[in-house]
């Protein structure tokens, strides 16, 4: 371990992150590889360590920014928004709601723009969270009331 480069030369890669199993796996390619990255970054705090001082191919100054956090949240929460946004109400909802950064006061007209719409955010059986992120950013661009909170 003491002849791994310790700065952040090497980027992040895009699916596992920065850290340790990123810097060993450089450069190779293929699911084996990124799993044993992603196993090798998520052991022993690394990738603390390499925010924290900026080594491991890490940089403590970028931020997540709402998209990224949108889209993990939607990725992780299909069907249970899909139930909530088809009766306008609910817990993963007003989950979305609040990642979103929707204000209190803009929450109901959210939440009635994403049940009068349904079948256009959720336009078919198949539907990705990709696509369901942009349907509904879409339709938050085109809402007035909304029109602040488009991504």
């Amino acid at each position: 371990l003491a002849v791994l480069p310790l700065s952040n030369a090497a980027m992040a890669d895009s699916d596992i992150g920065c850290g340790l199993g990123t810097m060993i796996f450089d450069g190779q390619q293929g699911k084996v590889f990124k799993v044993l990255g992603a196993t090798t970054n998520g052991t022993s705090g690394n990738q603390t360590f390499g925010i924290t001082f900026g080594t491991l191919g890490c940089d403590g100054t970028g931020t997540i920014d709402s998209a990224q956090k949108l889209a993990l949240f939607i990725d992780g929460n299909l069907d249970n928004l899909a139930r909530d946004i088809a009766r306008g109400e609910g817990e993963t909802l007003a989950t979305l709601a609040e990642v979103w950064g929707i204000q209190e006061a803009d929450k109901a007209t959210f939440n009635h723009m994403a049940k009068e719409n349904f079948a256009h955010v959720f336009e078919s059986e198949n539907v990705t969270s990709q696509q369901v992120f942009a349907n509904l950013n879409t339709l938050v661009a085109q809402d007035p009331a909304l029109a602040a909170y488009s991504i």
